[in-house]
């Protein structure tokens, strides 16, 4: 199967059917990890570099925390999964709301995925000449580096700072005062994180929903389109109230008028209320 073709696999594929053993298996042998569950990959960095296995240098791997905890974290690595993704042209919705709260059947199903894309780029066979533990390696200090050089960046600013004011503040509390301060700001930046992956959770159910009903009512739709049927007084009705343009006001009233001052709607039941009882005695 080709690489673009796998984003559209749907559930009933063989690839959902490989058991999570053999997937830790295989992660561990391409990445020489040692994963003992699936939601330990739930960070999003082993995904992250098992694409830079099969699409060397695409991965900015200086930017992939495999010691990401919080969901803030973790939401870091699947941005940039994510801008991975655009840049292969994959077309494949990562549910990042789900993997990060570390749920077994997401993560698997999402790694079995990946499994069966791996395996179409590369054929199943492992690029031997990539060093996953050195990769790993040299992504963490050019990480660190960066985060060093920042931190020096911030700690000359706070020196020049206190030297240029005359509050009378000493250096050590005002230290103490941007720590506290820059704590505040990441416990908020957390709640912000966790309020936003409620809200996704609750605008896919929405969607579902929507999904559902607009499906039955598009059945309807095709069903009011049957040249035995379109020309009856219900089926006016019906579309009169599927095509309604004023989304504010019901149509069913109208619909109603249509099926009631239609000649014949009720003419059988009205007979056979008016024709009397045949006795048999």
């Amino acid at each position: 199967m080709a690489a673009a073709a796998v984003a559209n696999i749907g559930l009933m594929d063989s690839a959902y059917f490989v058991g999570r053993g053999e997937i830790l298996s295989w992660i561990n042998a391409t990445l020489q990890l040692s994963l003992g569950k699936v939601e330990e990959a739930a960070s999003g960095a082993v995904q992250c570099q098992l694409l830079d296995m099969v699409h060397p240098g695409v991965v900015p791997m200086h930017k992939v925390n495999f010691d990401a905890k919080t969901e803030y974290d973790m939401i870091q690595n699947y941005k940039v999964l994510q801008d991975v993704f655009n840049k292969l042209r994959i077309n494949k919705n990562i549910e990042v709301n789900r993997l990060v709260k570390g749920r077994p059947l997401d993560n698997l199903e999402f790694l079995q995925w990946l499994k069966r894309y791996c395996d179409a780029v590369n054929g199943g066979i492992m690029n031997e000449n990539y060093n996953p533990a050195e990769r790993r390696s040299k992504g963490c200090k050019e990480r660190n580096h960066k985060g060093s050089n920042k931190s020096s960046k911030s700690l000359q600013a706070n020196r020049l700072s206190c030297a240029n004011s005359a509050d009378g503040v000493p250096t050590t509390e005002k230290v103490c005062i941007s720590t506290v301060t820059e704590d505040h700001y990441m416990e908020q930046i957390q709640q912000l994180s966790e309020k936003i992956a409620d809200l996704k959770v609750s605008v896919d159910s929405t969607e579902k929903e929507r999904d559902f009903y607009f499906s039955k009512l598009r059945d309807i739709e095709i069903l009011c389109q049957r040249p035995e049927l379109e020309h009856l007084p219900m089926t006016k009705g019906i579309r009169k109230i599927l095509y309604a343009a004023d989304a504010k006001d019901s149509s069913l009233s109208e619909a109603n008028e249509i099926i009631t001052r239609s000649p014949g709607v009720f003419s059988d039941e009205a007979e056979c209320q008016a024709t009397p009882k045949a006795s048999y005695t």
